[in-house]
């Protein structure tokens, strides 16, 4: 199926998004604590959908994990995250807002 540049770049991101989240997965497949792992857990908080990769539960701590796998060279400055050359792209520290 030939896709617009614009609409590649987009499956090439969820792409890459899914393979580091079947990584990050393998990883915590790995724990030996006794620990509760969700992943992909789809939630809605004052109608606002969101999504949260990977939840891990311990007895006493909850740690929440947002996967990113980002190829490339990237730099932040005032408050924004560019790719080289001079590409804005979302900021992945607006989601723990």
């Amino acid at each position: 199926m030939d896709l617009s540049k614009k609409d590649k770049q987009h499956f090439f991101n969820l792409k890459k998004g899914y393979e580091g989240e079947i990584i990050f997965d393998s990883l915590t497949e790995k724990i030996q604590s006794e620990c509760f792992i969700l992943n992909d857990l789809l939630l809605k908080q004052n109608n606002t959908m969101f999504q949260i990769d990977s939840l891990l539960i311990f007895q006493e701590s909850i740690y929440i994990f947002e996967v990113k796998n980002f190829e490339g060279d990237y730099y932040y400055e005032s408050e924004r995250l560019y790719k080289t050359p001079d590409s804005e792209i979302t900021n992945p520290l607006n989601q723990l807002n």
